[in-house]
């Protein structure tokens, strides 16, 4: 099998030498990440920069104040570049009053050149004190939102340190859907002790409701997680797992819901647009604690991360020197191809390949090597008008993803 690079790559050498640096002769789109660091409680399995509240509540003024001091310090990355989308994600962003909301989106209005129509979405919990906001949040300017489901079965919600319960899921995804255009499902397979039938269950349970979206994700031990440290018993092997995640294509498929990116399915026109953005390599602002951030500028790429510690970030931030920036670097030329990959490769039907010179100013020729080894594993189409991993590529996406590093 070979594979037909549209350009000739350079010889002499183990591998194509790169610009000193990428030359953009055009940004790409841009999102904004907003940052909502606190739950009501640490969820065991979760990696995430969440932290428990304060048995007083959330620090909302004080989250306020620091939100606006950070994107102000970062308006002149940013002046004159339309926002796409907005992403409220955390931790609990609907932890935040209904007058904390609508005060931070009259900021991002305010403060940046929002799309009209730009998608706005916000993750929420499905305890019934925060969803009784949602109708609010809506009216503010929230368009989609996403729930954190993970399972309809009351003992797997216990076994994974959920506070809510079967009933009160079903209860936020009908209030959600009765207040917004656009509702996205998260539910987690491969639980302790999950059998076909129980995920089946689950699955149809969430198709039950009409549901557009949905981002189904494999129960992993992540490092630094109470799971790591003291994982469940009876957890399903790779046989049952692989099983349960063909079992989610096929019941999905057969609802009308696509495959199209690794976690993500969704109906015809109901694919998330602030996601697209992060796999088609585009730019994000991030702000909040912990927040991560890639820009472009016409002669370098940009790889920003906020401080994670809640009360640091606010500090911090509040000085406006800067120092609630925990790293900000120039993202080097060698780098460029695996992280264009890396994501780009997770869309099942992959990117053109032109692509990749808009988002990283090289030439494809400095990864055409690496495409012509992974089409003769057979782990990448031939086509040599887009970047898309096989069948059998997308099963080993590690390993191909790798092959560009």
């Amino acid at each position: 099998m070979s594979i037909t690079i549209p350009i000739r790559a350079e010889s002499g050498a183990s591998r194509p030498r790169l610009a000193a640096g990428s030359a953009l002769t055009s940004l790409p789109p841009l999102s904004l990440y907003v940052h909502v660091p606190w739950c009501v409680r640490k969820c065991p399995y979760c990696d995430f920069n969440s932290h428990a509240s304060p048995g007083e509540g959330i620090p909302e003024r004080a989250y306020l104040d620091a939100l606006r001091s950070d994107l102000e310090q970062a308006l002149p990355g940013i002046w004159g570049r339309q926002v796409v989308s907005v992403f409220i994600g955390g931790g609990t962003p609907s932890l935040l009053s209904a007058a904390g909301l609508d005060e931070l989106l009259a900021m991002l209005r305010a403060c940046l050149n929002l799309w009209p129509d730009a998608e706005i979405t916000m993750e929420a919990n499905p305890g019934t004190a925060e969803a009784r906001r949602f109708r609010d949040y809506a009216a503010s300017g929230v368009t989609r939102f996403s729930l954190g489901i993970q399972s309809f079965d009351d003992v797997q919600l216990k076994k994974l340190g959920r506070i809510h319960d079967a009933a009160q899921a079903r209860a936020a995804i009908e209030m959600a859907q009765r207040a917004v255009p656009r509702v996205n499902l998260d539910l987690m397979f491969a639980l302790p002790g999950q059998t076909l039938a129980a995920c089946t269950d689950d699955l149809r349970q969430a198709l039950a409701f009409g549901t557009e979206h949905l981002s189904l994700y494999h129960l992993t031990m992540e490092p630094n997680t109470v799971f790591a440290k003291f994982p469940p018993e009876d957890l399903p092997d790779d046989d049952a797992s692989a099983a349960m995640q063909d079992l989610v294509e096929t019941e999905l498929a057969a609802a009308g819901l696509a495959r199209y990116e690794v976690s993500a399915y969704a109906r015809p026109g109901a694919r998330c647009r602030h996601n697209l953005n992060y796999w088609e390599f585009g730019d994000y602002l991030g702000i909040g604690p912990g927040a991560h951030g890639k820009l472009s500028f016409h002669d370098r790429i940009v790889r920003e991360a906020r401080l994670r510690n809640p009360e640091s970030w606010m500090q911090a931030a509040a000085a406006r020197d800067g120092s609630h920036l925990a790293e900000s670097r120039q993202v080097g030329p060698d780098e460029l191809p695996f992280e264009f990959m890396l994501n780009a490769l997770r869309l099942k039907d992959g990117v053109a390949a032109t692509l990749f010179s808009e988002r990283t100013g090289l030439s494809l020729a400095v990864i055409a090597h690496q495409l012509e080894a992974a089409a003769k594993r057979g782990l990448l189409d031939v086509d040599p008008t887009r970047l898309q991993a096989t069948a059998l590529g997308w099963r080993f996406l590690n390993d191909l993803q790798e092959m560009f590093l």
